[in-house]
């Protein structure tokens, strides 16, 4: 699908999306919770219809009315996998499930689009050959066999928290004690917060020793809750970014002591807006492309802790140097840097690609309201922000999405 934007002035008023990063977590947690408990205000993302598919797979009851899902949880100890685990695109669901799949001891398949495949593994990889679990990838599907037991596990922290989170649902269903040494550093550590307090709601506590250590106690139980999902920082990014170009955007429905890290988008933008800054993103990878494209349209920026933009839904660093490259700006990707330097910004030459990455389609449509212009791969934003398009329309800004 493609989408024609004319340039416009975007000024009104938008509610923030559900925040995807917390309805997945919610809705695990309602999942494994004794008795009926209810989630408010989810989002029909694709994400979040895999951890839904993946849940239910395993045994839960989950019923979905309008934005509201009735949960009766499941005990993964003791359940049977009802086929494969169809993870869609979604990391966190991939991660987040994989150690709850290996509670029962039953061998279960976790697969998902081939992009999500070729994502890093091997946190749980290594784990499984240290305490003596199956874990089998073929490039094309992951197969898991526990039980998973309690202990002391060591996770490097530099990779993705996903894997900690993941953990952190499943070990304290064990019968023992658990420990989870991050090696430092650890990178987005508040999405660790998240999982942690998103735990609390359901009545199970993890509480953090020092700096790189978790306590989780065991033989915990989940309870039933009637929750809400906050909305979310990280989509509303990109709508107020438009506040950055000239427009005049009202957010509502933002949590202002949110746990969630990408809330920084703010500060960040006020330092975008008052010279060249150097922003470090190793804690909010997620706003790498609102970031550069905001830098691109004003006075450009260097932006470190960008290695982990290469395992994204695409190598964002890159797909974005390649997209700017025809709105006249230049990036110079290295290691662990992005340099955008600042440059005579025009309408693209020729239609932009999305990348098959929502995060590349919202920020490319965000500069289009400067110079119109048409990208290919629109759809991609339903993974995350299926209202987007929608959103960006109330503003004033003209939108058109067509099939190719």
């Amino acid at each position: 699908m493609k989408v024609k934007i004319k340039p416009g002035r975007a000024s009104g008023t938008v509610t923030a999306p559900p925040s995807k990063s917390m309805a997945h977590r919610l809705l695990i947690s309602a999942s494994l919770a004794e008795g009926e408990s209810l989630v408010r205000g989810i989002s029909d993302c694709e994400d979040v219809r895999a951890t839904v598919d993946c849940m239910r797979a395993l045994g839960a009851v989950i019923e979905i009315s309008e934005d509201v899902a009735r949960v009766r949880g499941v005990d993964p100890r003791h359940c049977m996998p009802k086929g494969e685990l169809y993870c869609r695109e979604s990391g966190s669901t991939l991660r987040f499930i994989t150690p709850i799949a290996m509670l029962s001891g039953h061998t279960t398949m976790l697969r998902g689009a081939d992009s999500l495949m070729s994502r890093p593994m091997d946190v749980y990889k290594k784990l499984s050959d240290e305490k003596g679990f199956a874990f089998l990838s073929d490039g094309k599907s992951i197969t898991v066999k526990g039980p998973l037991v309690s202990g002391d596990y060591i996770v490097v922290g530099n990779i993705s928290s996903q894997f900690i989170s993941g953990l952190l649902f499943a070990l304290p269903l064990c019968e023992g004690d658990s420990r989870i040494n991050i090696i430092p550093p650890i990178e987005s550590r508040s999405y660790i917060e998240m999982t942690i307090a998103a735990l609390a709601e359901f009545g199970v506590v993890c509480r953090w020793c020092d700096d790189h250590t978790i306590y989780i106690k065991g033989n915990q139980k989940y309870t039933q809750r009637d929750i809400t999902v906050e909305g979310d920082w990280s989509g509303t990014a990109f709508t107020e970014a438009l506040s950055m170009l000239g427009g005049e955007v009202n957010i509502l429905g933002l949590k202002e002591d949110s746990l969630q890290g990408d809330k920084v988008y703010r500060r960040y933008f006020e330092m975008l807006r008052s010279g060249v800054p150097t922003i470090h993103i190793g804690d909010c990878p997620d706003l790498g492309p609102i970031l550069f494209a905001v830098a691109a349209a004003r006075c450009g920026g260097v932006f470190s802790g960008t290695k982990r933009l290469r395992i994204k839904e695409s190598d964002r660093a890159s797909a974005m140097a390649e997209e700017l490259k025809k709105f006249g700006t230049a990036l110079s990707v290295l290691e662990d840097k992005v340099v955008v330097y600042p440059a005579e910004f025009h309408a693209p030459t020729g239609v932009l690609s999305g990348h098959n990455d929502h995060r590349i389609v919202m920020a490319l449509a965000v500069l289009l309201t400067l110079t119109g212009g048409e990208i290919d791969g629109a759809e991609a934003v339903k993974k995350s922000y299926p209202g987007f398009f929608r959103d960006l329309a109330s503003l004033g800004i003209e939108v058109e999405l067509y099939e190719n």
